[in-house]
């Protein structure tokens, strides 16, 4: 078994994984981080899933560092693509012109433009990544980690991480069972949390929102571009659910927030919500005439949302089981597209929707890693409630003030139907802080979450989940640990002494970090 050792270990190399390496490495620290596909980035790039972001993006609302990374990424297809002069002169380019985001974009130019912020890191040596390495166990004594083996997947081999902090950066919180820290999953109970939105009764924590395999895809009008047909295609064909207006494979669908019954067409050019504009990442129309042959649109959509199980905390047989029809419920929904979607003039099917492998890198054509939209989540010192975000919940119309804030995030809550048969959580949020205590773990010393796994909620996840809130979360974290090291101090150290907390929100400051928003409006 091969050792490695580093200052700080960031184990997923997510979103928030590479914002924590990002910090830690800025701050002098040496840093292991590992990620199970080939693929750093995340939500931004293996998931393939185009930023969701809040109205005021453009001006304030993230940290320095993720502004960077969207400036980068304009500024990737400024320098190399062929675009229009029209295209170039927008200070706010958006290459896809999607309806989702201001900054709609291939996965694989966020992979390029990641790649260039770490890399003076990678060069000097101070920062490691291992790409295909999967956390298999982990060594503790007492309340600290001492070590996390991750398992090459390419090779088989072991290699054994030491360092004095570990970062959970892994899209389920996966190294929380194997650290034996304290975490929750699923649906807390009223009983638990008070919330308007958690459930009667019992807590569930298996009810989990629906994950989603992504998928690219262009149109090129006369070609036939035709899948074969996916092995569960008859079963999704058919599928409704109980809560769901029709079939799962229709363009039937409903409004989140209200539920009202809506209808959908693939197209933009009809009164009814073009489902193709809604995630398109390039917009050929950006780009000289030809250089793209059409569009391309990525599919995460209502239809392949997938809430039929879970992948967090089931056996292994269950896990793959599921992840396995999540794939046939994407491959389904783009053979529906291609031979029996209804169109506006009167026939059925696109076949010239073409499955694009290589905008994902993969040779299924979907996605390296599902789309998770919920993780484990620690047992924090400090949780985030529906009452201390939600716009019904605050009479003054502001969210709740939190002293030992270290980010901001805005994005409503925003639940997908889940694994226990409900239906789209989707409420108003107020612009939330995001308090150190939530990121302190109950008991564990030297363990952070720097993810979707804070101390959240089901419910309060449905708002801290999106890219720029988890950019936020893994940055802090990178710079806790950091921070920690220096003083000689434990995380929930620096939070209960006050000039040590002043301190580092001062640092915070200092490296372009938002603590309080201005006076803004719910959304």
């Amino acid at each position: 078994m091969q050792e490695f050792h580093a200052d700080i270990v960031v184990i997923g190399g997510g979103t928030g994984g590479c914002a924590a390496a990002l910090a830690a490495a800025k701050s002098g620290k040496t840093v292991i981080m590992t990620e199970e596909t080939d693929w750093i980035g995340g939500q931004l790039t293996s998931q393939a899933v185009p930023p969701d972001e809040h109205p005021w993006i453009e001006q304030f609302g993230c940290t320095r560092t993720y502004r960077q990374f969207r400036d980068g990424v304009r500024d990737y297809y400024q320098r190399h693509f062929p675009l229009t002069e029209e295209a170039r002169s927008r200070i706010h380019l958006n290459p896809g012109n999607g309806g989702v985001s201001r900054l709609c974009h291939e996965p694989r130019a966020a992979l390029a433009v990641l790649q260039e912020m770490l890399a003076p890191y990678i060069h000097s040596g101070r920062l490691q990544i291992l790409t295909r390495h999967r956390a298999e166990s982990a060594s503790v004594d007492g309340d600290d980690v001492r070590t996390v083996t991750v398992r090459n997947l390419l090779t088989g081999e072991l290699v054994e991480l030491s360092a004095a902090y570990f970062l959970d950066a892994t899209e389920c919180g996966d190294v929380l069972p194997l650290a034996g820290a304290e975490y929750v999953t699923g649906a807390e109970s009223k009983s638990q949390t008070g919330e308007p939105h958690s459930v009667e009764g019992e807590a569930l924590p298996q009810d989990m929102q629906g994950f989603t395999y992504c998928f690219a895809m262009d149109y090129i009008e006369g070609e036939d571009y035709t899948i074969e047909r996916p092995e569960r295609y008859d079963f999704w064909r058919q599928y409704k659910a109980d809560f769901w207006p029709d079939r799962l494979l229709s363009w039937s669908g409903v409004r989140p927030h209200t539920l009202e019954h809506v209808t959908y067409e693939l197209f933009e050019g009809t009164e009814k919500y073009s489902l193709f504009y809604y995630r398109r990442i390039i917009d050929s129309r950006n780009f000289e005439q030809g250089f793209y042959p059409g569009s391309i649109t990525l599919v995460n959509w209502p239809q392949n949302d997938y809430w039929l199980g879970s992948v967090i905390d089931v056996s292994d047989e269950e896990r793959e089981r599921n992840l396995w029809d999540a794939k046939q419920l994407s491959l389904s929904l783009l053979y529906w597209l291609q031979t029996e979607a209804p169109r506006p003039d009167g026939g059925f099917g696109y076949p010239g929707l073409r499955l694009r492998k290589d905008i994902v890198g993969t040779d299924d054509g979907l996605a390296m890693s599902p789309y998770m939209r919920e993780s484990r989540r620690i047992k924090a010192e400090f949780t985030v409630l529906e009452q201390h975000v939600s716009t019904a919940c605050r009479p003054d119309g502001k969210a709740e003030q939190f002293a030992d804030s270290v980010g901001i995030g805005c994005y409503r809550i925003d639940l997908h139907p889940s694994t226990g048969n409900r239906h789209y959580i989707d409420v108003s949020s107020l612009p939330f802080q995001i308090p150190l205590g939530s990121l302190i773990p109950v008991r564990m010393n030297n363990l952070l979450p720097a993810c979707k796994n804070l101390g959240v909620t089901h419910i309060t996840n449905g708002c801290y989940r999106l890219h720029p809130v988890e950019w936020n979360i893994g940055e802090a974290a990178g710079f806790l640990a950091s921070r920690c090291i220096d003083r000689e101090l434990l995380p929930r150290e620096v939070r209960s002494m006050e000039s040590e907390l002043r301190d580092f929100q001062n640092m915070l400051v200092s490296y372009g970090i938002e603590l309080a928003w201005p006076t803004i409006h719910s959304v």
